[in-house]
């Protein structure tokens, strides 16, 4: 029997699982206000790297960093009632710029009341509409390729981190273009901006594809969306992509005068993933023993831990781990410089890897006086924490070996999370189902996956009589994936001959 790290298993108690992981692995903790989080250093670092990788993803298909006000005036969202309807009951709104003593407590100062309320950021398509309207006057201002890093806030009343919280941090991408053409391309590409970021670099396989009717973003013609499982089997959206038609530019009055001379309303999208992606990591890769960050986003990708006992040969062993700190500094894995630390906190050094297999750093190296004397270190793989016996595998290596090896080890746990996630993913799909009784039967209780299915594509009151029977066996439309096969017979939902395949989970 294997004692693991954590008190609690993915299979007794997956949610409790996933809340002692932020907090074993010091990723995030409370911070006094429902809904928001503290993230701390490690969880950070990781967010940093999501940042990095991703912002270089985006910059290389043209577009440009920029910044807008977290406070939007009222009115910005009620030039557009869809969108204002679809983010009304989530709206933190600021009505007073003072407050003053009465009764020895801090009230809002009656005088100070604001002629417009202003809306704390939940998105910005108004704002940057209003920009866009006075940036865009004729086609060779097109087309407007934006994006902003933020944070938004919008007031969930069931709250968990990093998956759903009050305030989170994002990336928002926003484009304006002269045909229809041209933005419909943008949202595909974006799209697969987000899809292979997420294989490739959170090893997260996903599924990308469009959004039904029900599910489109407040003001978009169609919204596309990458989604992945978690190992409970539900699913999570990861990232969206919005084409927008001229839903905002006709609110926002985004016009241009086009080759010919005539006035014409710009074509717009938006795109945008957020620290969401952080809780998708944990539960697509963490184990019973903590969190697996795959090394492409691993702040470290390895940690050395050198075993000292207060004696004077410990001025030795921390020698020889700076060198190898240098050594592995020189290498590079990934396409990028090898992240190694030395941990040199006054602790026991079985506490300190421990700590370091919780936080999922990809390879921790141990270093004890033995190992300096034979020129040798003890690695442990992340992605392969026991052996079949059940004890740890901590393997001794030559040190000239592992620094050989090294970059090599870390693409092959990047893979490996890679694989162990896509196999899980395609084990869990259920296809086949002709019959809604048969979709009931594959998510009787609590059982994990999904289910692809054929569908008429329904809309209106039709569409809403389908979600209604889903909702009943707590599901949800995902998305129609885009390299699914032709949709073939009859729609399990309405009977009509079916015209794509469409998937079926339950959600976070």
């Amino acid at each position: 029997m294997i004692k693991r790290a954590l008190n609690v298993t993915r299979e007794a108690d997956f949610a409790a699982w996933y809340q002692t992981v932020i907090t074993e692995a010091d990723m995030a903790e409370e911070s006094g206000v429902r809904g928001c989080m503290v993230i701390r250093p490690w969880g950070y670092g990781i967010w940093e790297r999501i940042q990095r990788l991703l912002d270089d993803r985006i910059k290389a298909t043209g577009h440009e960093n920029c910044y807008f006000p977290l406070f939007i005036p009222l009115s910005y969202f009620e030039k557009e009632a869809e969108h204002v309807d679809g983010f009304a009951k989530e709206m933190a709104v600021v009505t007073h710029h003072r407050l003053v003593q009465k009764d020895g407590k801090l009230v809002p100062d009656p005088e100070a009341k604001l002629e417009e309320p202003l809306v704390v950021r939940p998105t910005s398509e108004t704002v940057i509409g209003a920009a866009f309207s006075r940036w865009v006057q004729s086609w060779r201002d097109l087309p407007v390729l934006i994006n902003q890093w933020a944070n938004v806030v919008r007031w969930e009343m069931r709250t968990r981190m990093f998956l759903r919280t009050a305030e989170f941090l994002w990336q928002e991408g926003h484009t304006a273009h002269a045909t229809v053409e041209e933005a419909r391309e943008e949202t595909m590409k974006m799209l697969e901006v987000y899809r292979s970021f997420a294989e490739d670099c959170l090893a997260m396989p996903v599924v990308a594809g469009e959004k039904p009717e029900n599910e489109r973003f407040p003001g978009a013609v169609a919204t596309y969306s990458i989604e992945a499982m978690m190992q409970d089997g539900k699913a999570l959206q990861a990232g969206t992509s919005h084409f927008l038609g001229t839903t905002f530019s006709s609110a926002q009055n985004i016009k241009f005068q086009n080759a010919e001379g005539q006035q014409e309303l710009a074509q717009t999208t938006s795109w945008g993933v957020s620290t969401r992606m952080i809780g998708g990591l944990i539960m697509v890769h963490g184990d019973d023993d903590g969190l697996r960050v795959p090394p492409r986003v691993a702040p470290w990708q390895i940690v050395i831990v050198p075993m000292l006992r207060d004696v004077p040969e410990d001025q030795a062993i921390t020698d020889y781990c700076k060198a190898l700190q240098a050594d592995l500094a020189k290498l590079s894995a990934l396409g990028e410089p090898v992240r190694a630390l030395l941990d040199l906190k006054p602790a026991k050094a079985a506490t300190k890897r421990w700590g370091w297999v919780k936080k999922g750093a990809p390879i921790i190296v141990e270093v004890g006086g033995r190992d300096v004397a034979g020129g040798n270190v003890s690695v442990v793989r992340r992605d392969r924490l026991y052996r079949e016996d059940g004890k740890l595998d901590s393997a001794v290596i030559a040190r000239t070996d592992f620094v050989n090896d090294a970059a090599q080890m870390l693409e092959s746990i990047q893979t490996t999370l890679h694989e162990q996630a896509r196999e899980r993913m395609d084990a869990n799909i259920t296809r086949g189902i002709t019959e809604f009784a048969e979709l009931e039967q594959a998510f009787e209780g609590e059982k994990p996956g999904w289910a692809e299915v054929n569908w008429a594509k329904p809309t209106g009151a039709d569409l809403d009589q389908v979600v209604q029977r889903l909702k009943a066996l707590k599901l949800t439309f995902r998305n129609v994936p885009s390299d699914a096969s032709p949709a073939q017979g009859a729609c399990i939902f309405t009977g009509a001959p079916a015209v794509e395949r469409i998937l079926v989970a339950r959600a976070y």
